[in-house]
């Protein structure tokens, strides 16, 4: 029968006849142990019911507790979800596991959830800010634990040198939009989610800058575009009441929806009214080529933004990393038909 007390290493040892210094390194991996030995501590620990305590063996100068915490916006949206996948099999892929938590892009949230992390003593975090996120967060943080943000630098300073890993979200958006005024269209409108949000605002200039390219390059020939912004569209039931309203107002020749819910709720918008705008999406989603015609987008990589996430921490964890960076990483505009 075992003790009501969890057993511990002196217990195993005693149990398999060894020193506790042969257990130790039994526990943390070691491959050189007389196989004999090896078989009888693994049969104790079994008996026992053994596990290795590695929150407490990290509270010892370097030691290390395996894990590493992740931060998104949302687990409920695809993209947050593919992201955690991806840094997810790089830490399996080096022994580590992944505790991942929601922000809900809450500040006083994300500020909670990062020191009950680093309280218990992750190795890293992989963070991305939420939208009123000031930078003390991140400047508090950093003193305690190797970091990297993904998706978002900080906060609206953007002012801690910190590894990040970023999308070309301006200039994804620059090519999205000119897509649809190269098609035809004049009054493209820009749909999105609140500017507090640095993708929502590197998207918006990406905009912009389509505008004011094609008056440059005389593409209309009739004047200046003027832009047409909506930034309310925090869920895809807002993004579709917004189009409802360009439907209905007939002041929009296209949408550029600058996410993938806003993306979504434009094509609800389009299948509840019986006809449709041009429409290019930032971010890709399962559904995008299923419909008539298929929806265009920005593509980032997700998979490949946590890799190298994940791959930068634990290039930090281990001392292998140079002075904080930001990595971009390229878009790709897929023309699917909407555009037009």
């Amino acid at each position: 029968m075992r003790s009501s007390r969890p057993p511990t290493m002196n217990d195993v040892a005693a149990a398999a006849g060894v020193g506790l210094k042969t257990v130790s390194r039994y526990v943390n991996g070691a491959t050189n142990i007389n196989q004999e030995l090896s078989e009888r501590i693994g049969a104790a620990i079994e008996a026992l019911g053994y596990r290795h305590n590695l929150a407490a063996a990290s509270i010892r100068p370097g030691r290390s507790s395996k894990v590493i915490g992740l931060i998104i916006s949302d687990l409920a949206n695809p993209y947050y979800s593919v992201l955690a996948r991806s840094v997810e099999r790089v830490c399996t892929e080096h022994g580590y596991l992944l505790m991942s938590a929601s922000s809900e892009e809450d500040a006083d949230r994300h500020r909670l959830l990062v020191d009950r992390l680093v309280a218990q003593r992750v190795d890293g975090l992989v963070v991305v800010p939420p939208r009123q996120a000031t930078t003390a967060w991140a400047t508090s943080t950093i003193v305690h634990v190797p970091m990297v943000l993904v998706d978002r630098p900080t906060g609206p300073l953007e002012s801690v040198e910190v590894h990040t890993v970023l999308a070309d979200n301006a200039g994804g958006a620059t090519r999205a939009t000119a897509a649809m005024l190269a098609a035809g269209a004049r009054r493209v409108a820009f749909l999105g989610d609140s500017l507090e949000l640095y993708t929502m605002r590197e998207r918006l200039a990406g905009y912009h800058r389509a505008l004011a390219e094609a008056d440059l390059g005389g593409a209309t020939g009739t004047g200046p575009i003027e832009p047409i912004v909506s930034d309310g569209a925090h869920s895809v039931e807002d993004a579709a009441a917004v189009v409802e309203g360009f439907l209905a107002s007939g002041e929009v020749d296209a949408v550029f929806a600058a996410n993938n819910r806003a993306a979504i709720g434009a094509v609800q918008a389009f299948a509840m009214a019986g006809r449709r705008l041009p429409l290019v999406g930032f971010d890709d989603f399962e559904a995008a080529p299923l419909v008539t015609p298929a929806v265009s987008v920005v593509a980032q990589d997700v998979a490949l933004m946590g890799r190298v996430a994940a791959e930068t921490l634990l290039a930090l964890i281990a001392g292998e990393a140079g002075p904080p960076v930001s990595h971009t990483l390229g878009v790709r505009l897929e023309l699917r038909g909407s555009e037009r």
